[in-house]
């Protein structure tokens, strides 16, 4: 299985990794506040993801690891 974490508390919620992502898995967490105030990046469907990294790659402040095979 492949995994996506955040570094939610650094997470400024600009949305490029939503945009980026192929499978549409990724949304901005309406729900939360990270520390700096931001509705951070998360993942809604990780058994979906393909670990194309093209969240990671896009992400300009490096909150996003991306992790294939991992059980």
């Amino acid at each position: 299985m492949n995994r996506v974490t955040f570094k939610t508390d650094l997470c400024k919620g600009c949305g490029l990794c939503v945009s980026a992502c192929p499978k549409k898995i990724l949304v901005l967490d309406k729900s939360k506040l990270n520390a700096k105030g931001y509705h951070p990046a998360a993942m809604t469907e990780q058994d979906k993801c393909i670990a194309c990294a093209m969240c990671a790659t896009m992400c300009p402040d490096v909150v996003i690891t991306v992790e294939r095979g991992v059980d």
